[in-house]
């Protein structure tokens, strides 16, 4: 991409994604740092590639001069970077601690960590959503979940915003925040080995120890993972629905007061501004064709989440938010085997945050614009400055 493609796509990521889905099923795009791509941005295209055996996420299929995160073996080793059958396995192994039944019984905890957070709120009438209470409340359920301290998980998302969205002016900040990620989670590994407990980095520590059903570099790669997506894609959720409902304050009251309704919310809110705006890439094992379109063997691909999900031949007026709609499939936590491990736990945080953010606050507005994180991957807020209103 261009300079100018770029700012046009942080600026107004719909309309771009819209008039390249209207001119063809698939692109050839440059990333900012050289990658040659090609972009898929169709509803039944994106649908079908999320699940196509076509398309690896191994690097080793790649021929297409492929860059995108520099990490080292122990934090490369990830269900982001496998196939079948390593992908299966090391997903099985955690995937219990992610049914529907295990996260509804965090749920009476997170209430109580988000009126805690909202007790504190009260006392001010203005507050940046992201920074005081998304951030803290997402934090608190992956640190219960996997036995972690705050201040922990605090310094992994410092370090993992630098890997989404690096200074620009700091070309070595990247490469200093993987070193740093790298470093805390074999300290902190070696520690919860010292003194195991029942949460889920202790169980993760025992496949690998006593069951031999993990690497080293695999444990910790899926620590790694499990940490950064488990407040990563809830904090982008709860912000990005409550902006959604502040900017459409009719649907407030329904929202406050109908369950459903939330749980609408959180569905178009997953739909109409998922922050994945782009699948993981995937490397094309052999000659694809999309339309009149030919990826060949070895070329990156990704996939316009974005894009798929205001596809007008799958949705009614794909960028009107609406909770009532007879049909909205999307694809905001992906499809098929990749399909969001932790997506129950980012819906449940998102509907317990907003419903009882609305409780406390039923007309919460804008108070300054909000600021969008600048990163092509990720539609995110950085900050969401709102003022409370009882």
């Amino acid at each position: 991409m261009t300079t100018a493609a770029i700012d046009a796509l942080l600026a107004d990521p719909h309309d771009f994604y819209a008039r390249l889905r209207e001119s063809g099923p698939a692109h050839r795009v440059t990333l900012p740092d050289g990658s040659p791509v090609w972009l898929l941005t169709r509803y039944e295209d994106v649908r079908a590639a999320l699940a196509d055996p076509r398309l690896s996420l191994d690097k080793r299929n790649s021929t297409g001069g492929w860059a995108g995160f520099s990490l080292p073996p122990r934090l490369d080793a990830n269900l982001l970077n496998m196939d079948a059958p390593d992908h299966s396995r090391i997903r099985r192994l955690v995937a219990p601690a992610f049914t529907p039944r295990r996260v509804e019984a965090l749920r009476p905890g997170i209430e109580r960590t988000a009126n805690d957070l909202l007790d504190r709120l009260a006392a001010d009438a203005g507050t940046d959503l992201v920074a005081e209470y998304a951030t803290p409340l997402s934090v608190a359920a992956i640190c219960d979940l996997l036995g972690l301290a705050d201040a922990d998980v605090d310094r992994m998302r410092a370090w993992t915003n630098t890997l989404l969205s690096p200074p620009p002016d700091d070309p070595k900040a990247a490469a200093r925040a993987v070193m740093a990620i790298e470093r805390f989670l074999v300290e902190l590994i070696r520690r919860t080995r010292e003194e195991p407990a029942g949460d889920l980095l202790s169980a993760m520590i025992t496949a690998r120890d006593e069951g031999d059903r993990l690497s080293e570099e695999e444990l910790t790669s899926l620590a790694f993972l499990t940490i950064f997506a488990g407040y990563e894609n809830s904090i982008n959720l709860i912000a990005n629905c409550v902006l959604a409902l502040v900017r459409h304050p009719d649907l407030l009251d329904g929202v406050r007061t109908d369950a459903e309704l939330r749980r609408a919310a959180i569905d178009e809110t997953l739909r109409h501004e998922p922050a994945a705006q782009l699948s993981i890439r995937r490397f094309a094992r052999e000659d694809l064709t999309y339309g009149a379109v030919t990826v060949p063997a070895g070329a990156t691909v990704l996939l316009s989440l974005a894009a798929a999900n205001r596809d007008p031949s799958v949705v009614e007026a794909p960028d009107e938010f609406r909770l009532r709609r007879p049909s909205a499939p999307h694809l905001g936590l992906g499809y098929g085997p990749h399909h969001c491990l932790g997506a129950a736990l980012a819906v449940l945080e998102a509907d317990v945050a907003v419903g009882e953010l609305l409780r406390r606050f039923p007309r919460p507005i804008l108070a300054e614009p909000p600021v969008w994180r600048r990163s092509f991957r990720s539609r995110s807020l950085s900050a969401l400055q709102l003022t409370l209103k009882s």
